[in-house]
């Protein structure tokens, strides 16, 4: 029986052209500015973020923690969602490296907005830590930022002397599904995190994008967490292919989940809301079945999942095309709530 992989997207494996791409990569030393691979990769990001200089990072935690350290910093808070990246699956590092005290905040569908973020921005006091920064995920759980929100974040950002910091590891997803331009997204966030390593398909790293001030630390900071690599080109030459090749084919990622989430939807025995289904991203539930046990079950049908609680998640991804997508459903359509009894 094929394993149909919908775990994550960062499963996905370089496609031919990408191994290619990497296998050519004209290399230099990185940390004396000398890879030409790289140096096209961060122009290239800027350029298309709107920003002013980039900064290739191994990593969307490295991406995330290093605005954290130089814009916050140590007795400082940022405001970002309860689910966030930073808080859930960073290992601690906003508290532990970057010295922040991270302020979680509920909301639906895991979106902030302006109203609920104003009445948490703590007045400057000796003995209270200063609120420096707010952070927003886009897409956070598949769920794509409405423009005009992240606008009025912005313009109260400006307004109270606060950074903002766009987590935008599946930033692209976001702006293929809305419609909006990148850039325009981007535009309100003082440094924004995007990755390469999920639905575009490169194997590995995250560009960090912001003013040219900004990366000139960042780079700093990258070098102090054991970032700075040298001859990485081969792997920029992946992240530049991905950019240009599958950044629309996004598209496809985002029907095919839609297929899914119906199917689901249509199952009787999972519980799903549609109208959270924006991206490539999937969640549901079974009732009186543990996330774990879900997942479980759907794995001895082939379909490899994450389950987590009372929750279960589907991520599609470049891995998986048509045919894979109308064999998961026809198992999701086939199965009985019976199977994930106790």
């Amino acid at each position: 029986m094929k394993p149909y992989d919908l775990r994550s997207d960062t499963i996905t494996r370089p496609v031919a052209p990408i191994r290619e791409a990497m296998a050519k990569a004209e290399v230099g030393d990185d940390v004396y500015f000398e890879d030409p691979t790289i140096n096209r990769l961060e122009a290239m990001s800027a350029e298309l973020l709107g920003k002013e200089a980039a900064l290739f990072v191994s990593s969307g935690s490295m991406g995330n923690l290093i605005p954290l350290f130089i814009n916050a910093g140590r007795a400082a808070e940022v405001l970002t969602h309860s689910n966030s990246h930073i808080i859930q699956h960073e290992v601690g590092a906003v508290s532990a490296l970057a010295g922040v005290l991270p302020i979680g905040i509920d909301a639906p569908r895991g979106i902030l907005t302006a109203q609920l973020l104003e009445p948490l921005i703590k007045p400057l006091s000796y003995d209270l830590a200063r609120t420096a920064m707010i952070e927003v995920e886009n897409t956070i759980g598949g769920v794509c930022y409405p423009l005009e929100t992240l606008q009025d974040i912005y313009q109260l950002a400006k307004n109270r002397g606060l950074t903002v910091h766009m987590d935008g590891a599946r930033l692209w997803n976001a702006a293929v599904a809305t419609s909006v331009d990148i850039a325009t997204i981007a535009a309100n966030a003082d440094t924004v995190t995007f990755c390469l390593s999920k639905g575009l398909g490169a194997p590995v790293g995250s560009v960090l994008c912001g003013s040219k001030d900004f990366i000139a630390k960042a780079r700093a900071i990258r070098k102090m967490l054991g970032g700075g690599m040298r001859q990485a080109g081969i792997l920029a030459a992946a992240g530049i292919y991905a950019l240009e090749n599958h950044v629309e084919r996004l598209s496809e990622d985002h029907v095919r989940a839609k297929r899914i989430a119906y199917s689901l939807s249509s199952s009787g025995w999972a519980k799903v809301n549609l109208e959270n289904v924006e991206t490539n991203i999937i969640f549901f539930s079974v009732d009186g079945a543990s996330g774990e046990k879900v997942a479980e079950v759907l794995g001895e049908h082939g379909i490899l999942c994450s389950g987590d609680g009372n929750t279960v998640r589907l991520v599609t991804n470049l891995d998986l095309d048509d045919s894979d997508i109308d064999a998961v459903c026809t198992i999701i359509e086939g199965l009985d709530v019976k199977e994930f009894s106790v």
